[in-house]
């Protein structure tokens, strides 16, 4: 079994090739099986079979995240094709909720989903790119429901008060 714990991964940069994984044999699940899932839960795990192809076991989570991440990347692609405006217009193309956003925004939003997506590429971290994405999602609706809006009022700090704790 090629199994290398997180710990072993401390202060360094992982890659994709890096990240643990873990073989077991289809056995394994029968007479190991809540050992199995628990390493299922951390990272994907490939079940060797002798009658068939490998197998891979991962959490929904991991399964969802890959998915997402495959989306994104055929989102990107997309963008990339299209050479008419500036690469920001052209993802507001295809993610409209970028039109909320400032120009100035727009252009650092399309610059950083980028980023993330070549950093959960190389990395084969979803995650990511997934919580770029949704961050510049979240904060164009909250500007679009007109939160920011309003003036900010900052308090004084020599008449601040200083409230008790619970």
């Amino acid at each position: 079994m090629d199994f290398r714990t997180r710990s072993e991964y401390s202060g360094t940069v992982a890659t994709a090739a890096d990240l643990p994984t873990a073989t077991r044999r289809s056995s394994d699940l029968s007479k190991h099986s809540a050992e199995v899932f628990a390493e299922a839960e951390d990272h994907p795990v490939i079940v060797t079979r002798r009658d068939g192809e490998s197998l891979v076991l991962m959490s929904q989570r991991e399964a969802d995240g890959r998915a997402h991440l495959l989306q994104f990347a055929a989102q990107l692609i997309t963008v990339a094709l299209d050479d008419n405006g500036s690469l920001a217009e052209r993802m507001a193309k295809v993610y409209p909720w970028m039109l909320a956003l400032s120009p100035a925004d727009r252009d650092t939003c399309a610059l950083n989903l980028v980023d993330a997506a070549r950093a959960s590429f190389a990395t084969d971290q979803p995650h990511l790119a997934i919580a770029e994405l949704t961050s510049w999602k979240e904060t164009a609706t909250a500007i679009a429901a007109g939160l920011g809006r309003a003036e900010i009022q900052w308090l004084d700090d020599e008449a601040a008060e200083t409230v008790e704790r619970p």
